[in-house]
């Protein structure tokens, strides 16, 4: 008898089982599973197709990240942005044109309907393991065992909110990827707190709702990539300069096509590269929308915060030392994201207590795999491990094709397994 089968028995014939449960459905979920699907490995994949970036992601933002290098990944290489949007009559450019969020989306749901179909829009709400495998508890009560699972799970869960705002009530201060729809803030005073792409793209769009906006940032300038020249480069800066999916440079370069090599610098020497490469920065389209458009407050930090009535105040230090402060109807804090395992709450106590992690972060073997057998991370939560290419869809394609291979070969080898038992049984 092998040993799925009696897992199955010692949990009820009611329950189901696969061999890999992916759960999430964005960028990496979906090309991971389509190349399982290519390789012959048995899967189910659970998940709101692009629910990421359809509930988290402002509406009317644009992509940081250059046409070429938005795109997900089947094993082919077939189904680019580039092919979606000549598909449908979209205008696209390889570069100089950023890409809509909408478009992305959409992008997203035409990859899943065309090698997914499958998915099953549905939400884990609880995960378990035992000896012989994981349980899976989904939101309509079905239970699905699994000799592997791939959390997918994207970054909305992982919002960080500084400590200064975290204290305020709820219904006055929110993380910016709570808000998809910004029109309930027209008409509404807004502290916007943070200097990053996430809080350049809402100062605009919060502005465009009809907003009062105030822009707070520690930094003294915000930062925007170089918007392209449009001219031919030279040999010289293509070796100098190669262009990359994180932008242009010898060091980009190195963590696209190495995070193998990557993996084993020490853990100090990559967290530091994590933190200090690719820093929040808005998108070049974005300096004329916000420079002389919407109120700055740069090089100020909030140093307090409290409610007075229905409005917040926010007492800022200045780069010389001086307070002021703000009144607001709302403080949003776009202040990024922080991976945390404790933010997963799905997890069962067994899993927390076997999972070996490093600034709250899991660490992972070469192939992704957690300190839990059969336990996987993908996304931000493997940058860690395999460089800052993971906080990007870009890093998608180097994850599905390296865990694919690792997955299949773990099936090989659990088939071959359950021939011997059979044999010894007969």
């Amino acid at each position: 008898m092998s040993v799925m089968r009696r897992y199955e028995i010692s949990r009820g014939m009611s329950d189901t089982s696969v061999d890999v449960a992916i759960v999430g459905a964005g960028p990496y979920g979906l090309s991971l599973a389509a190349h399982l699907r290519a390789a012959g490995v048995s899967f189910r994949i659970f998940g709101q197709p692009m629910q990421g970036w359809v509930a988290h992601m402002p509406v009317g933002m644009r992509l940081k990240s250059e046409g070429f290098a938005s795109n997900l990944y089947d094993p082919e290489g077939a189904f680019t942005l580039e092919r979606f949007c000549r598909e449908r009559g979209i205008p696209y450019a390889d570069s100089g044109l950023p890409v809509a969020r909408e478009t992305f989306i959409d992008y997203g749901v035409a990859f899943q309907e065309r090698f997914l179909p499958g998915l099953e829009c549905k939400n884990l709400v609880g995960l378990d393991r035992d000896a012989d495998g994981f349980v899976l508890r989904l939101a309509d009560a079905e239970r699905v065992l699994a000799r592997r699972v791939v959390l997918a799970v994207g970054i909305a869960g992982y919002g960080y909110v500084p400590d200064e705002l975290a204290s305020l009530p709820a219904q006055v201060v929110t993380h910016s990827s709570r808000h998809a729809d910004l029109q309930s803030f027209a008409g509404r005073r807004v502290a916007l707190v943070g200097g990053g792409s996430s809080a350049i793209d809402l100062a605009d769009l919060l502005t465009e709702a009809g907003a009062e906006v105030q822009l707070i940032a520690r930094r003294p300038a915000l930062r925007f990539h170089n918007p392209p020249t449009g001219e031919p480069r030279s040999r010289w800066q293509e070796i100098r300069y190669p262009m990359t999916g994180m932008g242009p440079g010898l060091r980009a370069r190195l963590y696209t096509d190495a995070p193998l090599a990557f993996h084993f610098l020490p853990q100090k020497v990559r967290r530091g590269i994590v933190l200090d490469f690719a820093p929040p920065e808005g998108g070049w389209f974005s300096r004329e929308r916000i420079i002389g458009r919407v109120p700055l407050l740069l090089g100020h930090s909030v140093v307090r915060a409290r409610t007075r009535g229905q409005e917040v105040q926010l007492r800022l230090s200045g780069p010389d030392g001086s307070e002021r402060d703000v009144v607001a109807d709302h403080v949003i804090a776009a202040t990024g994201y922080r991976v945390d395992l404790a933010r997963l709450t799905f997890l069962s106590q067994r899993i927390r207590a076997r999972l070996r992690s490093a600034y709250q972060t899991p660490v992972l073997s070469s192939q992704f795999e957690s300190s839990v057998p059969g336990l996987y991370f993908v996304g931000l939560p493997a940058a860690l491990s395999f460089g800052p290419m993971m906080r990007f869809a870009l890093g998608a394609g180097y994850t599905a094709r390296r865990l694919t291979g690792a997955l299949r070969g773990s099936q090989s080898r659990d088939r071959h397994a359950h021939y011997l038992v059979r044999a010894a049984n007969l």
